[in-house]
C-alpha cells in the first residue's frame, strides 16, 4: 500500500484529506507543520506528500526545499494543497520540486484527479 503524509496545521483539513486518501487506497501519516513532516520523512519516506503552504514552525515551501535535499527526498510526489493562488507562488512551488498544486477548498474528485495526474493511482 502506498503511503501519503498529510501536512497541514488544520486538524480538520488533515481529517478530511485522510478520509479521501484512504478511500483511494493510501495509508496515511499526519504532520501539523513542516518540521514534524521532516521528522516523519527522515524516519520513513512516504510515496506522496499532501502539503499546505502556510504553517507555523516551518512553512510548506521551506519543508519542500529541505525535503528535496534529503537522502531519498527526490522520491515522494509532492502535491501542494493551499489557499495560495498567486501565479508566482504556484511557480515557486513547482520550481522547488512540487509535482502538482491543488487549491483549497478541495473535494475527493479533485484530489483523486491530481493524484492520478501525478501517477500515484
Amino acid at each position: 500500500m502506498k503511503t501519503c503524509l498529510v501536512v497541514d496545521d488544520s486538524r480538520v483539513i488533515r481529517k478530511v484529506a485522510r478520509r479521501i486518501l484512504e478511500d483511494i487506497g493510501f495509508e496515511i501519516a499526519e504532520a501539523s507543520d513542516g518540521l514534524e513532516a521532516l521528522a516523519w520523512c527522515r524516519a520513513a519516506m512516504p510515496d506522496a506528500v499532501l502539503l499546505d503552504w502556510n504553517m507555523p514552525v516551518m512553512s510548506g515551501i521551506e519543508f519542500l526545499k529541505v525535503l528535496r535535499g534529503e537522502p531519498g527526498g527526490e522520491r515522494p510526489t509532492v502535491v501542494f494543497c493551499t489557499v495560495e493562488n498567486d501565479v508566482e507562488r504556484i511557480r515557486e512551488a513547482l520550481d522547488n520540486g512540487a509535482d502538482e498544486y491543488i487549491m483549497k477548498p478541495f473535494d475527493g474528485d479533485i484530489i483523486a484527479a491530481k493524484f492520478a495526474e501525478a501517477g500515484l493511482v
